[in-house]
């Protein structure tokens, strides 16, 4: 049976599935669909057109859904997509997506979103994903599953962050950061992989072995990073977690790879 306070505000028209749980003062706007079993602690702000997942919990003072900060917005109807059982922390906001950007904003299942972290318009975020408090991610933002962004970070607009992917507190990512790759720094520099997550995750040691190879290879001074990108595609082309950076690499877009120091203005 679902728990709705008396202070909370629930519009004509929302849709709330079974035992879902509204705390005091929350806001559910119109055009909201919750999941069975979420859980609204209290003064959480639901706005626009809003789908929150199965058995997510939303904290107080979480703003979800409200306009994009992009002037471009015109008020299309875009979207909000929360996946299953995300905890999103207080004071989290998360923007719908634009007419620019396929008008959706989307969270995965299993994340984790800290105190006071900023989904903006258009950002896709893969399941499990871990933003650390005051992490900010910019317009059209892409972060693979299991990816981690720690405390007071930012992420430039367009950047894609790849899966299992590890951003460093107070770091400025402005590139691409690789599958597995490690980075931090005022204007981040990739460091390596994330060999701590890689074990954590029950990675095999082979598996990590290879990719290791292949990190050398593909940050090595000789030739240029294309030449080197397809040199490691046929050394381990059997090799999925290999290919998975070499395809990330090849699909680098108009912000550039983040790289390590010595050939970051590599072209």
């Amino acid at each position: 049976m679902s728990k709705i306070h008396p202070s909370a505000v629930i519009e004509d028209g929302a849709v709330l599935g079974a035992d879902v749980v509204v705390g005091p003062f929350c806001v559910v706007g119109k055009d909201v669909v919750l999941g069975d079993g979420v859980e609204l602690v209290s003064h959480v702000s639901l706005a626009g057109i809003t789908e929150i997942g199965a058995e997510t919990k939303v904290y107080p003072f979480a703003s979800i859904g409200h306009p994009p900060q992009d002037l471009k917005f015109k008020g299309e109807p875009s979207k909000v997509v929360i996946g299953r059982k995300t905890v999103i922390r207080e004071q989290v906001t998360i923007n719908p997506g634009t007419e620019g950007g396929g008008m959706i904003t989307s969270v995965g299942d299993g994340c984790l979103i800290m105190v006071g972290a900023h989904v903006a318009h258009d950002c896709r975020v893969g399941n499990h994903v871990i933003l650390v408090n005051n992490a900010t991610l910019a317009g059209h933002v892409t972060v693979g599953d299991h990816a981690i962004l720690g405390g007071l970070s930012a992420v430039h607009q367009w950047v894609r962050v790849g899966e299992h992917a590890f951003l460093g507190g107070l770091s400025g990512l402005e590139s691409d950061l690789i599958p597995y790759g490690s980075a931090i720094g005022d204007r981040a520099r990739l460091g390596g992989l994330n060999l701590v997550g890689l074990r954590r995750r029950g990675f095999e040691r082979e598996s990590i072995h290879k990719l290791r190879a292949a990190y050398r290879m593909l940050f090595s001074d000789e030739g240029t990073l294309m030449e080197r990108v397809e040199d490691v595609a046929t050394m381990f082309g059997g090799e999925p977690l290999v290919m998975q950076v070499v395809d990330f690499v090849r699909g680098v877009g108009d912000r550039g790879l983040c790289a390590p120091r010595a050939t970051a203005k590599e072209v």
